[in-house]
């Protein structure tokens, strides 16, 4: 099979004003809530969320192509003069006060079915989301948030290639939820260098899923938009962070000796004095009541229909084992969190009746987990930080979509 190149530079779209980047670039539009999407709308008029999370009922689609039309019009969205990528790197701080430096590049990734094996997903999609997303999509016909792909970089290219585009002063600088970003745009032969770099093997979903099968759904319908925006990092940047996903249970008191016979099968269960830095899998109730749940051989059969990459994880064993006992009853609801602090302030509050502490997957086990064309449980990996939406967009009528 003849195929394009993975990953290619682009003409994109940009905000003209990146002195005030910082009020114009939003988060993924999937992890905003509607408190801070008000914030954002109101720090600038013109900041990405309006079109991500358009307002306005069932004309919400066609308002956020007029926006950003009328953004086009006045000059506040520029057309860069030929095909570049842009090297994003965003200086943070990790939970521990640690501070990190994550380093890629957003190029125009190829998108084609998954079964050609280029592009590797880890986690199934929910039907919704899509639906929203490509009514969006037809709307705009625009681009405006990168996926975040790990590229295995095996020999180290990428990132060598990455830190010799940042050796010049930055094309813009934003700050992002309490970070710092940097912006080169290269093009020529520099940008054609990290393409090449980027294309030479498998490229991995870490987060984008939904978007990536959004652009599939609107290939098929306009043919011509066949890339969507990836920003590409090494495997071998210690800024990749995967944090963990946290479960948050809501609903009826949990009676603890029913749940302890019950876990006792599968677990060695063990009293905690408070919350570990990091431990495989933690039961925490109301009170707050705290247990550590060790795996025993019996749980593992419970598994056996999992891929074994997948049954592996301590959010395989926390999903099928635990999480249905402490839903019992039928009015309970699940919520996510990366931060144990929050687990531990909704049970001392009294709003949740339940949670479990999770540690994170590595991200060799996500490869793993793509390799064997398997799947995570949903909401398995909070990769950090999240890549900003607007830092640059792609205007899928330049390419005939």
């Amino acid at each position: 099979m003849n195929l394009p190149p993975l990953v290619v530079p682009f003409v994109g779209e940009r905000y003209a004003a990146s002195d005030r980047l910082s009020r114009l670039i939003a988060p993924p539009y999937d992890v905003i809530s509607p408190a801070e999407r008000a914030e954002l709308a109101a720090a600038d008029p013109c900041n990405v969320v309006r079109v991500i999370l358009p307002e306005g009922g069932t004309d919400r689609y066609r308002s956020a192509a007029a926006i950003l039309e009328e953004w086009r019009r006045s000059s506040v969205l520029v057309r860069d003069p030929e095909p570049a990528v842009w090297v994003v790197r965003h200086e943070y701080s990790d939970s521990g006060g640690i501070r990190r430096s994550r380093t890629g590049f957003i190029g125009a990734l190829a998108v084609e079915p998954f079964a050609t094996g280029r592009v590797r997903p880890h986690e199934r999609t929910h039907r919704g989301p899509k639906e929203d997303r490509l009514a969006l999509l037809r709307a705009t016909r625009t681009m405006c948030e990168a996926l975040l792909v790990v590229a295995p970089d095996p020999a180290g290219e990428l990132a060598t290639a990455l830190e010799t585009s940042t050796a010049q002063p930055p094309f813009a600088e934003a700050e992002f939820q309490k970070g710092v970003l940097r912006l080169w745009r290269v093009a020529g032969a520099a940008a054609a260098e990290l393409c090449r770099t980027a294309s030479q093997g498998k490229l991995y979903i870490a987060d984008g899923h939904h978007r990536y099968e959004t652009a599939l759904a609107f290939k098929d319908e306009s043919p011509g938009a066949d890339r969507t925006l990836a920003l590409i990092v090494s495997v071998r940047d210690p800024g990749l962070l995967l944090l963990p996903t946290h479960r948050l249970v809501y609903g009826g008191a949990v009676e603890w000796e029913p749940l302890r016979e019950r876990l006792s099968r599968w677990f060695r269960i063990t009293p905690l004095q408070a919350p570990p830095p990091q431990r495989d899998l933690v039961l925490a109730l109301r009170g707050p009541r705290l247990f550590e749940l060790s795996r025993l051989d019996a749980g593992w059969e419970e598994l056996e229909d999992l891929h074994p990459v997948v049954r592996n994880l301590a959010v395989a064993w926390a999903d099928r084992l635990v999480l249905p006992l402490l839903l019992q009853g039928g009015d309970g609801r699940v919520a996510y969190t990366s931060r144990a602090e929050e687990v531990m302030e909704r049970l001392a509050a009294g709003e949740a009746s339940a949670g479990l502490l999770l540690s994170p997957p590595t991200v060799e086990q996500v490869l793993e987990v793509a390799d064997a064309q398997a799947a995570m449980p949903q909401k398995s990996t909070y990769f950090f930080p999240k890549v900003p939406s607007g830092l640059v967009m792609l205007n899928l009528a330049d390419s005939g979509g």
